[in-house]
């Protein structure tokens, strides 16, 4: 139990747990608001009335997470000042700038015309309406491309040099475009809309299986598959290309990922490892599974690389990431998801082909709608284990290369990390029971179908229009006067 009394530990610790957590927030809100934008896009040139109740009913999983997104990452931005204070100080002229970016560009777009998209349904013109959820979808994904931005320069450190222990920027620009940048921003970008329509998917597929509304969540499904036609595959290529980078700007995490203790030099082939046993005293894998010759075509799609594979025993062990297990079956996790999406959706567009997916027929596919509804928390793991992935695997470097992480942390004495982190651990744990319970009951309540439509007059009864029969008036000539 060393690690109590070991400030910077614990405050890793405390990063990891606030920012994997506070991930599984936005991931669901910058992809949802993408979809948001469909729906409503779909009502104003259908006016089908069904798309309008499908934008109100997912809005409400879209605000309640925008809301523990907030909460969470509020504290999570304000640890570069407590626990990462020497971390600041060194990089603050450009990563301190781009973290502003995301607040006012970002947070404040989207959370400005939050409440327009809300609750001004039947306040606004439709028009401004839905400019006013693009414009929500936009703030989110915004916050995507400045949070990888500032964390993809942190891999691939660009635009300036260190003078006096201080980053002083050249260019700007080149620092913003590191070589991390574009990959990094659309493979997160790709993640969430992938997250988001597994998610929606997966609500829809557990609608269907228990006989609710059949009919109106079958469209949900569809554009959900629809979309996933082209993200699914999209995500795997970028990922491979962010794989690629890191083949080439940061070797050891690659042999990390790889578990690969021993160099492969360029010109010769490699064997892939498809499940290890890490062992990192040792420096070697105690068992393994491999696959001959398939590093070459992974990496590079031909056997022989290119440029050589480096491993672990390379790097003397402060100067290398550790933790290899971790960082080797994250690796696994991610993809493996990523995959077996790409296989769901495949199956899926089976069968709507063959017309099971009809109103009709899709409560029928009960074994594809239980894998729908087993995929929808799948892409949280995913980009946590990305994540994890991505950090530990830069180990032992803050900054890539130049500014180690035990050289980014606060001087501050464990046991008050220590008290701080049990306390996020208590309040976080509060504040997921809390979503578990809105966000089912939200599902258990359902979709309200009878919310009037913008533009279309509700039922009234009908009123009677034919002549009435003329009755004579029987009563003496004295009594009708």
């Amino acid at each position: 139990m060393e690690f109590l009394s070991d400030s910077v530990v614990l405050s890793r610790m405390q990063f990891a747990l606030t920012a994997l957590f506070h991930m599984l927030w936005p991931v669901l809100t910058t992809g949802m608001g993408i979809y948001l934008v469909i729906v409503e896009g779909v009502w104003l040139k259908t006016r089908n009335p069904d798309y309008y109740l499908h934008a109100r009913f997912w809005s409400k999983f879209y605000v309640l997470n925008f809301g523990i997104g907030v909460a969470t990452g509020i504290p999570m931005e304000f640890q570069f000042g407590t626990n990462w204070s020497r971390f600041s100080e060194a990089a603050g002229n450009f990563f301190g700038s781009v973290i502003g970016f995301e607040a006012s560009w970002a947070f404040m777009l989207e959370a400005a015309f939050l409440g327009i998209m809300l609750f001004g349904w039947e306040r606004v013109n439709p028009i401004i309406h839905y400019v006013s959820t693009i414009l929500v979808a936009v703030g989110a994904n915004l916050s995507t491309l400045w949070i990888l931005t500032a964390n993809s320069w942190m891999q691939t450190p660009a635009g300036g040099e260190l003078v006096n222990g201080k980053f002083i920027v050249h260019d700007y620009f080149a620092a913003i475009a590191n070589p991390f940048m574009k990959n990094s921003v659309l493979h997160m970008f790709f993640a969430t809309l992938e997250t988001s329509l597994f998610v929606i998917g997966g609500i829809s597929a557990w609608y269907i299986l228990n006989r609710r509304h059949e009919a109106f969540f079958s469209k949900s499904l569809k554009i959900a598959l629809a979309a996933a036609i082209a993200v699914a595959p999209l995500q795997i290529y970028i990922g491979h290309l962010s794989g690629e980078q890191v083949y080439h700007y940061q070797p050891s995490k690659l042999a990390a990922m790889e578990a690969q203790w021993e160099t492969t030099p360029a010109g010769q082939s490699a064997d892939w490892s498809l499940l290890a046993i890490p062992n990192d005293k040792a420096q070697k894998n105690d068992w393994e599974i491999t696959v001959p010759n398939a590093l070459g075509y992974i990496l590079e799609f031909k056997q022989k690389l290119t440029y050589p594979v480096r491993g672990l025993s390379e790097w003397k062990p402060e100067d290398r990431p550790h933790m290899i297990g971790l960082i080797y079956y994250a690796f696994r996790i991610m993809i493996g998801i990523g995959f077996f999406f790409a296989g769901l959706m495949l199956l899926s567009v089976l069968q709507w082909l063959r017309g099971k997916l009809s109103a009709e027929n899709i409560a029928q596919q009960r074994w594809l709608m239980r894998a729908w509804v087993f995929a929808a928390p799948l892409g949280y793991i995913a980009v946590d284990s990305g994540w994890i992935v991505r950090c530990v695997g830069r180990q032992p470097w803050i900054v890539y290369g130049q500014i180690r992480t035990v050289d980014g942390a606060s001087n501050i004495p464990a046991s008050n990390v220590l008290v701080s982190l049990t306390s996020f651990a208590v309040v976080y744990s509060i504040l997921f029971v809390g979503v578990l319970y809105f966000g089912s009951r939200i599902i258990r309540r359902g979709p309200n179908l009878e919310l009037p439509v913008p533009g279309i007059e509700p039922d009234r009864p009908a009123v009677d229009t034919t002549p009435a029969e003329f009755v004579p008036d029987e009563r003496p000539v004295e009594a009708q006067q």
